[in-house]
This record gives structure tokens, sequence and C-alpha cells, in this order.
């Protein structure tokens, strides 16, 4: 049974960092391209970040480009959101998911197999 499981999430201030964790068991992980996505309070769930199976090709949305880096280590199953320069509207939950590698990164929500339960990421200003 594949688990996906984020943590990492807290209270900063804007400016700080944070660096969020994503671990996956259960199936192989460098089968799948993982992807971030959050969602604000009364909004829909956004696109963040993906990264495909080999850790080599990243998109991400054009809100945290150049802020957020995005990296995985397929040995220990694991996979990491580095958030740099924090901005009050980066607050929300932030979801760890993972899909099937068919050769693309995913942007879209559907295109995800697996998601973890979320974890809340919150910037004050």
């Amino acid at each position: 049974q594949v688990q996906v499981v984020e943590s990492g999430g807290r209270l900063v201030q804007a400016g700080d960092s944070l660096r969020l964790s994503c671990v996956f068991s259960g199936h192989t992980f460098n089968l799948y391209t993982v992807g971030w996505f959050r969602q604000a309070p009364g909004k829909e769930r956004d696109f963040v970040s993906a990264i495909n199976w080999r850790g080599d090709v990243t998109e991400y949305a054009d809100s945290v480009k150049g802020r957020f880096t995005f990296s995985r280590n397929n040995n220990n199953n694991t996979a990491f959101l580095q958030m740099n320069s924090l901005k009050p509207e980066d607050t929300g939950v932030y979801f760890c998911a993972a899909g099937i590698d068919r050769g693309s990164t995913y942007i879209k929500a559907y295109e995800y197999d697996y998601w973890g339960q979320g974890t809340q990421v919150t910037v004050s200003s």
C-alpha cells in the first residue's frame, strides 16, 4: 500500500526559509514523479512544483520560481521542497503527491495517484 507523508510545515516570518519533506513508501519510489500542491483557506488546491523520477527535471509555478527548489533522494524514498524568501501569500496546507512517471512532470492534480494528508505552512508578515 502506497503511503505519502509530508512534514516540516510550521509558522514562520516573512523572508524566512523552510524545508518540507515528503516520505514515500509501499512501492518503488523511482517509478514516480512527485509533486507539491498547496491550498489556502477558501481557495482551490494549486500546483507548486513537480520533479520527475530521476530528479533532473523540475517544474515550478510562476509564483515560486527562484524561491523554491524541489529535490529528491531515491535512495531513501524522500523528496524535499526548499522554500526561501517566504511570503504571506505562501501560506496554506502543502500536499505532496506521487504519480507513475510517464515521461513528464505533472502540473495537474488529477495526474497524481497518491496524496499525503498535508502539512500547514503559515507565513506571518
